[in-house]
């Protein structure tokens, strides 16, 4: 098990949207240029990139989704007390 992942998100403030934009992305559609278009965090202006982080480093719900992908992965919504997160394991 790995102690250190890499992760892009895209953040928004409500599941519709959330929904939605899992929706684009499975039929497709570039993560990364709708993390820049639609994130409502800094990491909007790199494709949604969060770099490498460890356990611990962000809320519960955010790291248990996060760890819990394989490379390449995205996980459906989830909603934490900053909005709801789609994330992409990206190594």
């Amino acid at each position: 098990m790995s102690n250190k992942i890499r992760c892009s998100h895209i953040l928004v403030k409500n599941a519709t949207l959330a929904n939605e934009l899992f929706e684009r992305i499975s039929k497709g559609e570039d993560f990364s240029k709708l993390a820049a278009e639609y994130s409502i965090d800094g990491s909007r202006k790199r494709g949604g990139d969060l770099g490498v982080f460890g356990r611990g480093a962000m809320v519960r719900p955010f790291e248990q989704a996060a760890f819990a992908l394989n490379k390449g992965e995205v996980s459906k919504p989830i909603k934490t007390e900053f909005g709801y997160h789609i994330i992409k394991r990206t190594e």
